[in-house]
């Protein structure tokens, strides 16, 4: 349980990771804002409260990792890694430069990214080798991953659910980002995966659900996902693409959308709105 200044301290950073992602997409070049976007509490949680992280030791085997499983939402990824201090600020503005250290999927070259990811399915595999490797060496550290709803449909990530639960990982938690809409549409109409949560329970995993908008939820999962033993745990969150951006919630087209100047000026009043309510 967090006290109240807490909770709001985290409630501002997720608001300051969503400027950094305004900061980041610009006018007139696409962008993952959706995805990214609907992650903002689940990254302010992790990063600035529950995981033993920091910019000045990121080769300590005692650290906790996060893999993004869903690469193309990197961009909320490295704004919390830039507000964590792992590399300069100026860096948000060159990305997808030739110049820039910040590409469009996560790579090993940014400091604070542990895998290279964004071929769906692979982040849970990746994960679970990791989570194995800090149980041979005894260390007390955990492994997050963060996939998406519609990343339910590769055959390789139920590969990696059997093999977790048979090895009794339980130093290894999972995040569904459960926001309903993929690229190209809503995940009902593209691939339907009805009961995700029986799915993983069937599957031999500890099932959690909670709002992923709500940062003391959010903990509250991932205290009772760490207080599991003898099996992995999956944390399903409710959220919203494009959460706080009304032109953007449950827009297919924000997948990876470009912005005008009038919608880039739209979103960051929206932003300065849930500021002042803060």
């Amino acid at each position: 349980m967090i006290n109240p200044g807490e909770k709001k301290k985290l409630e501002q950073t997720a608001l300051q990771l969503r400027y950094d992602l305004l900061e980041m997409i610009g006018v007139g070049v696409a962008g993952h804002l959706g995805g990214s976007s609907s992650l903002a509490e689940t990254m302010a949680a992790l990063y600035f409260h529950v995981m033993n992280f920091s910019a000045g030791h990121l080769d300590d085997p005692g650290r906790d990792r996060l893999v993004l499983s869903k690469g193309h939402a990197a961009l909320i990824q490295y704004a919390a890694l830039c507000e964590k201090g792992c590399f300069p600020r100026e860096e948000l503005k060159r990305i997808k430069t030739l110049n820039g250290l910040l590409q469009g999927h996560p790579d090993l070259s940014v400091p604070g990214i542990e895998a290279v990811t964004g071929s769906l399915g692979q982040g849970l595999s990746i994960s679970l080798g990791m989570a194995l490797a800090l149980r041979l060496d005894k260390s007390p550290a955990r492994v997050y991953v963060i996939m998406g709803d519609g990343e339910q449909s590769e055959g390789q990530l139920w590969e990696a659910a059997m093999a977790a639960a048979n090895f009794r990982v339980d130093n290894l938690t999972a995040f569904i980002d459960w926001n309903k809409v993929q690229a190209t549409g809503t995940t009902k109409d593209i691939f339907n995966i009805p009961d995700l949560d029986k799915k993983w329970a069937g599957f031999g995993w500890n099932v959690l659900y909670t709002d992923g908008h709500n940062i003391e939820k959010i903990l509250e999962a991932v205290e009772k996902a760490a207080a599991v033993k003898g099996k992995p745990s999956v944390i399903i969150l409710d959220t919203i693409k494009g959460k706080s951006f009304s032109f953007a919630e449950g827009n297919a087209a924000y997948h990876n959308g470009v912005f005008t100047q009038e919608i880039y000026q739209q979103a960051l009043e929206e932003l300065d709105l849930i500021k002042a309510g803060i």
